[in-house]
């Protein structure tokens, strides 16, 4: 009994830090975004942020944050991910080692979603 109580425990708090969405850190629309204030880190992986970049951002895939930490400024920080998972790793990792998460836009195929609204970006790409 003693056993299954504790592996639910254990599964509980891999799926908590997973799926359920970070407290404190907010959607933000690039476009209000003070950039000389705000670092913004891009923790989608090359491919996509290859396709897609944004400006001013420090690019290091979700993969390489832990590796890549000090290269990371010590500034509020606005992260551009592609899916709620990655957001949701990338920002509880980067609280983890002492930043301050202030923002964050999820960034999939040139749709930027809040929730269940979404934003068509235009992409003048080639």
């Amino acid at each position: 009994m003693i056993f299954l109580i504790l592996i639910t425990l254990i599964i509980s708090f891999i799926l908590y830090r997973r799926y359920f969405p970070v407290l404190g850190v907010r959607f933000i629309n690039l476009k209000n975004l003070e950039v000389g204030k705000i670092k913004i880190i891009d923790i989608r992986d090359y491919h996509e942020s290859f396709k897609d970049p944004v400006n001013g951002s420090i690019n290091i895939p979700i993969a390489y944050l832990n590796r890549n930490i000090n290269q990371i400024p010590n500034d509020e920080l606005f992260v551009v991910s592609s899916s709620s998972l990655e957001k949701n790793i990338g920002i509880r990792l980067l609280r983890q080692k002492g930043f301050r998460v202030v923002g964050y836009i999820i960034s999939d195929s040139n749709e930027i979603h809040k929730k269940d609204n979404s934003i068509k970006m235009e992409n003048n790409c080639c």
